[in-house]
């Protein structure tokens, strides 16, 4: 009988863990337990013994997982044996995005949902982009184009900052393209009729003159929800759009900035709306927050994105017009009607807040007519009786 040699100094331990009554001492058929590897890392600075360990069910399945140990330690990785992809979301999420909001950072975790549903409890270094390719494909029978490659792109970010850490070999997410997803709902203007419905509809809700504002004005529901009384002259019919509800307070571009006159409606909305406004303000009494704001809640507080576009679908479907519409095509909407009326594209991006014209064409390309159009149009109306010899 050949004698078992005594593990030498320094090598990997491989050793069998009974779970319970073993009655094959030898080979451990039918015993619960499990295959255990063990790499000694020395001592660490508090003196206790330092180990990688892994485990499986065969004696050679751990001398494999020993071997992938060996080469991640060769490389400089030093993720802890459980660091699953969840857990390097959740560091990407804590530490990775310095200086972004709150908002922000719900939106990439929720942009990461449905891969994690899939991926989630995988050991990071065991990911594969096998796995990734298939867990999008599984996510492009159900969500759009656009919706994968926000994930896809959190994804590699998130595998990235593991990378920088030492905590990964590769990205393996990168080695990955983005599969074709659902076509996404298209961007959506309302017509003559339904935005004269919507309107009627808005005039027993407290966004009447949210909605009569961006409708005629081309103000976006980010730069709305910002606007402050100082920042309105209802005598002389001018709005001053200079911030948004974004995380630096200004508005979306440079070009954003914009002073506008106001359409009789709209002046004749916000007389309305500030006259309620007072009426919340002595029925709220101590509770009312003073904030300036033009579009604020029944106490004085900032309007929530949830709750406006919640309240914008009751007044669409009282409208009789759906409720799949959201508040940022009131502005597309504007540049619809404008854009109908014969307005130069270059006037609507400057109406809107567009950066630049190309914005306008490309962006709401659906429902502009090219202003390449316009001089043919006039042409004819000046001349289209004239017979020319």
């Amino acid at each position: 009988m050949a004698e078992t040699r005594r593990r030498g100094y320094g090598e990997d331990a491989i050793y069998f863990d009974h779970a319970g009554d073993c009655r094959d001492g030898k080979h451990h058929k039918g015993c619960p337990g499990r295959w255990r590897g063990v790499i000694s890392l020395g001592f660490g600075p508090d003196g206790k013994r330092r180990r990688k360990k892994v485990s499986a069910q065969t004696k050679t399945e751990v001398r494999d997982k020993l071997r992938a140990l060996h080469a991640e330690l060769d490389a400089g990785i030093s993720a802890p044996h459980g660091y699953t992809l969840e857990k390097a979301v959740a560091d990407w999420l804590g530490d990775g995005l310095p200086g972004r909001t709150a908002k922000t950072i719900e939106t990439n975790h929720d942009a990461l949902k449905p891969l994690l549903a899939d991926l989630g409890s995988i050991r990071l270094a065991d990911l594969t982009a096998h796995d990734v390719r298939s867990a999008l494909t599984k996510m492009a029978a159900r969500y759009s184009t656009r919706t994968l490659q926000k994930a896809h792109n959190c994804l590699t970010r998130v595998i990235r900052h593991a990378e920088a850490h030492d905590l990964v070999r590769r990205n393996v997410s990168a080695l990955v393209d983005t599969p074709e997803g659902q076509p996404g709902r298209p961007s959506q203007s309302l017509t003559l009729d339904q935005a004269a419905a919507l309107l009627s509809a808005s005039t027993t809700s407290r966004l009447h003159a949210f909605i009569v504002l961006c409708l005629l004005t081309g103000v976006r529901s980010e730069e709305a929800r910002a606007l402050t009384w100082d920042q309105v002259d209802l005598d002389g019919g001018i709005v001053a759009v200079w911030r948004s509800v974004r995380a630096h307070g200004d508005v979306k571009t440079q070009k954003s900035r914009r002073t506008l006159k106001l359409p009789q409606l709209v002046v004749d909305a916000l007389l309305a709306h500030h006259a309620r406004q007072a009426r919340e303000r002595q029925q709220a009494g101590p509770l009312w927050q003073e904030n300036g704001l033009v579009f604020a809640t029944s106490v004085g507080t900032p309007l929530d994105s949830h709750n406006v576009r919640r309240d914008f679908r009751k007044v669409c479907r009282a409208a009789g017009i759906g409720d799949r519409w959201v508040t940022k095509e009131l502005p597309t909407s504007f540049v619809s009607m404008m854009s109908h009326r014969g307005v130069p594209v270059e006037e609507i991006a400057r109406l809107a807040g567009h950066s630049s014209s190309r914005t306008t064409e490309v962006i709401y390309r659906r429902e502009l007519r090219p202003v390449i159009t316009t001089g043919a149009e006039v042409m004819d109306q000046i001349f289209g009786e004239m017979k020319i010899a």
